[in-house]
């Protein structure tokens, strides 16, 4: 089974994260699903640089890696991940969507309302449980 190693960030701005829709994709249970935004690490690269490298290809779209939030290990019927997700800051929401369908700007409390990607829901759960921490 093939394994990747994946980043994703969680971008917060004004209370709001960003939330990217993905088009058709070879796997029907990943297709249209709702993903925080980031990509695969790149052989000899770091976390933190592929997440930056990532953002740029995607959505030219500048990004300052914070520190790391959780990593999710998930295993798809086809392939499986380890997905490292980062807490992160952007100058605005100013960016270009070049391969994602769509996109939101979500409170905390709306997260839950979107069909995530089975491995972003343990993303989205680690989010809520330190936001209902710091409340």
């Amino acid at each position: 089974m093939k394994h990747l190693d994946v980043v994703a960030a969680i971008i917060e701005i004004d209370n709001k994260y960003l939330c990217m829709q993905r088009g058709v994709t070879k796997y029907p249970y990943t297709s249209f699903k709702f993903e925080f935004p980031g990509g695969k690490i790149e052989q000899g690269e770091m976390p933190e640089e592929a997440l930056r490298r990532e953002l740029k290809e995607e959505l030219a779209y500048p990004i300052t890696v914070e520190k790391s939030l959780v990593t999710v290990d998930y295993r798809y019927p086809d392939f499986s991940i380890t997905m490292q997700a980062f807490l992160c800051t952007a100058p605005s929401t100013n960016f270009i969507m070049k391969e994602h369908y769509s996109y939101r700007w979500l409170a905390i409390d709306e997260l839950t309302q979107l069909d995530w990607a089975a491995a972003d829901v343990l993303v989205v759960e680690r989010l809520i449980s330190l936001s209902t921490q710091d409340n």
